[in-house]
């Protein structure tokens, strides 16, 4: 990434319109990290393009700019963001197989979520199977 030459410094950004639901069980920073990485994948935040700054962030959404460090952080662990010590966080380079991962986790959690669903009308695993199947032909 050559963040000397291309830094991209999109209006948008400056607003990230995320949306934190503070009666969730869902802690605030996966939130945010759930809400970036969505962001990314769907490309609305591109390769170089600079993050708010903690603090802008933390403002804009009425944070703990602790708990907004704490989401880059884990983004920059799993390879969505690359933070430059005095310049900011970036969006790393698109990879394609990790991007591919992460949409099948989500896949994966709404089988999960449909399953729990399922299982809480009573039906059971051959009744969910045969219903898949059907499902999964007609599309």
């Amino acid at each position: 990434m050559n963040l000397e030459a291309g830094t991209r410094r999109i209006k948008d950004v400056e607003k990230m319109n995320l949306i934190i639901n503070h009666t969730s069980m869902q802690p605030v920073y996966e939130q945010i990290v759930c809400q970036i990485k969505d962001k990314i994948m769907h490309g609305e935040l591109i390769e170089e393009t600079m993050l708010p700054s903690v603090r802008t962030l933390a403002k804009e959404i009425k944070v703990s700019a602790l708990t907004v460090k704490k989401a880059y952080d884990q983004l920059e662990e799993e390879g969505f963001v690359v933070t430059v010590h005095g310049k900011g966080s970036f969006v790393a380079c698109a990879n394609q197989a990790q991007m591919l991962e992460e949409k099948k986790k989500e896949v994966e959690a709404e089988f999960e979520q449909t399953i729990r669903k399922a299982r809480s009308c009573g039906m059971e695993d051959g009744e969910i199977q045969e219903l898949f199947e059907i499902v999964l032909e007609d599309v």
